[in-house]
């Protein structure tokens, strides 16, 4: 890497981030976020696993014909099955990385691998030098290793270089280091790495003890210039390194740490949305930059600090991170130019056929709202756009329920193209609707989660249901939104079984594999 200043920004939200419970996505809400990751100037998307399953791999290869300018990863183990495997799904890609990686910490290596150091380092070089027959950028990982001997873990980057590797990542698997601590072992393995200067030293950080920035931050600081982070820093357990938190500290903070990125940071915000949307995930309202309550000020001495000068209390303009103090608000007057141009300030990129159908959306819920806000879009994209292939599609909803009425719900579905119609009883209104849905779909699906929030203020808001329902070992999140609520719980419960369909179908990962993390 030339610009000894500039750091690199590898983004594996589609890999890392998708292990989170629940946040499997498929292959077109791949597409379109690694859509928006380009836009966002990642420097390499991390789009999967291809060897996990016929899915992951279908997944990985569209979105590495997808990418124009981004570089597209596949992660595998250190076999040759596994490298051929990603290298199928990454080679059309315009910039293809092989990411192969081992355990190297002894517990790892005794209990999990059962392998030796030497057999380990043998892998490596093996795997490493097999990538690169393949493919010009191969990444080596060292799982765990931040609890990896040190000097054995610069014994085997010192392989990796030598075998072809040009970047070496260096992860804190399980989010149990502290930042001096790893700032530490960074400098030493840049010191102790023999041709350390032929790669690039790469961090990945995980979020166990709520330290996986700061483990990053102090990295780099030592000397890494490569940075694995995930939107809204989902990941499995606590999650990952925040790609947000990271980029704007640099931005926001080039005194002290003098790095760059090559981040478009207004599309920060976006980026966040959409992989709300695409996951159900919400951000915290407290979270760093994105989180709802990021700029906002209840306190009288600083809404007054504010009013005066916004960096009174502000250490960052919110309009760099894409965050607009002005709204356009729409209504059942407004027509498709502008509803497309508003869209796409807030980052969406709609074809003609989409804004027909999000047209249509509209209308109906501007002829039921005074205003169509920001909110109110975001939940017509995510309802139109962004769906899941429908097994199952509400046709028509009826309740009845009150405190002298014992809760009841008519539903009609077209499950398969075919419309079917029951009835059923429950503990209220939304229970009743649920039961229904259960028994015209045959579902045996468990309703792990159910949460409710309004979109924006006033009685005529949007309300948004998120579920989580599992069955068989699968997880999946549903979301719907609408006026009322009730209707809302239902779209949500559907999405959440058209989601679980797709899994069945196109399992992301097989049970045997053992994903690095």
């Amino acid at each position: 890497m030339e610009d000894k200043n500039r750091v690199i920004i590898f983004d594996t939200t589609l890999r890392d981030g998708e292990q989170s419970p629940g946040a499997s996505m498929n292959v077109n809400e791949k597409v379109r976020l690694a859509g928006r990751l380009e836009k966002l100037g990642v420097d390499v998307i991390e789009a999967g696993f291809p060897a996990a399953s016929q899915g992951d791999f279908d997944a990985v290869a569209a979105v590495a014909q997808r990418c124009r300018k981004t570089g597209v990863a596949g992660l595998c183990r250190t076999s040759k099955a596994d490298i051929d495997q990603a290298w199928g799904a990454i080679s059309k890609a315009v910039k293809p990385r092989i990411h192969t990686f081992i355990a190297t910490s002894d517990i790892h290596m005794e209990y999990k691998l059962k392998m030796s150091r030497d057999q380990v380092i043998a892998a490596t070089i093996e795997a490493v030098r097999y990538a690169r027959t393949l493919c010009g950028d191969v990444e080596f990982s060292a799982e765990d290793g931040s609890r990896s001997d040190r000097d054995f873990l610069c014994k085997v980057f010192s392989a990796a270089i030598g075998a072809g590797a040009t970047t070496l990542n260096l992860p804190d698997t399980v989010g149990y280091a502290v930042p001096e601590e790893f700032s530490q072992l960074v400098a030493y393995v840049i010191a102790h790495t023999e041709n350390i200067h032929k790669a690039v030293l790469s961090i990945h950080c995980h979020n166990d003890l709520g330290l996986a920035t700061a483990n990053t931050l102090a990295a780099l600081n030592a000397g890494a210039r490569q940075a694995e982070v995930t939107i809204n820093g989902i990941g499995e357990r606590a999650g990952n390194t925040s790609l947000e938190e990271v980029v704007m500290a640099l931005h926001t903070r080039p005194n002290f740490f003098d790095l760059y990125t090559s981040i478009v940071t207004e599309q920060i915000v976006p980026a966040s949305r959409l992989v709300t949307m695409i996951t159900g995930m919400a951000v915290q309202p407290n979270k760093a930059i994105v989180g709802a309550n990021a700029f906002a000020h209840e306190a009288g001495i600083h809404q007054d600090g504010v009013l005066k000068n916004p960096m009174t209390y502000e250490i960052m303009k919110p309009e760099v991170v894409g965050l607009s103090r002005n709204r356009m608000v729409l209504g059942k007057h407004s027509g498709r130019h502008a509803l497309r141009s508003r869209l796409e300030e807030m980052g969406y990129l709609i074809s003609d056929d989409e804004i027909n159908t999000l047209f249509a959306s509209f209308k109906d819920l501007a002829d039921r709202k005074k205003h169509v806000v920001d909110e109110d879009l975001e939940a017509l994209v995510a309802e139109a756009i962004l769906r899941t292939p429908e097994t199952f599609a509400l046709e028509y909803l009826h309740v009845s329920a009150g405190n002298t009425v014992y809760p009841s719900a008519t539903v009609k579905l077209r499950v398969h193209d075919k419309l079917v119609q029951g009835a059923e009883f429950g503990n209220g209104p939304i229970d009743a609707t649920f039961n229904a849905i259960s028994k015209l779909t045959g579902s045996k699906a468990e309703l792990a989660r159910f949460m409710v929030s309004a979109l924006t203020g006033g009685t005529d808001a949007q309300g948004e249901v998120t579920v989580r329902l599992k069955e068989n070992g699968l997880q999946a999140v549903g979301k719907g939104a609408d006026p009322d609520i009730i209707t809302a719980s239902a779209k949500a419960f559907i999405n959440g079984l058209n989601r679980l369909e797709y899994l069945k179908a196109n399992p992301l990962h097989s049970s045997h594999t053992d994903i690095y993390d």
